[in-house]
């Protein structure tokens, strides 16, 4: 009898969906308010996850879903280098 271990699943901020925690990509905000993608997902900081689609992340941002995470207000430039490692990373 083999015995699978569970698999931790997280909910997208995005598109609201339930999926595997590894399938997803995890956002930091630090201490000091920096917010970045954590690739490793085990940065020290507040996180929230996401899809890897660029859609899901048009949608959190749009509604935003990322600000209401980390309850602090997040700047253009922060969203735009957000989505520029997103999509570097689908490559």
């Amino acid at each position: 009898m083999v015995i699978e271990k569970k698999r931790p699943a997280r909910k997208c901020i995005g598109c609201g969906e339930m999926k595997e925690k590894i399938s997803l990509l995890r956002i930091v905000r630090t201490k000091d308010s920096i917010v970045f993608i954590d690739p490793t997902g085990k940065k020290a900081g507040r996180g929230a996850y996401i899809c890897k689609d660029v859609k899901c992340f048009d949608a959190a941002k749009k509604g935003h879903r990322i600000e209401r995470a980390f309850e602090t207000k997040i700047a253009n430039e922060v969203y735009d280098q957000l989505r520029e490692q997103l999509m570097s990373g689908m490559n």
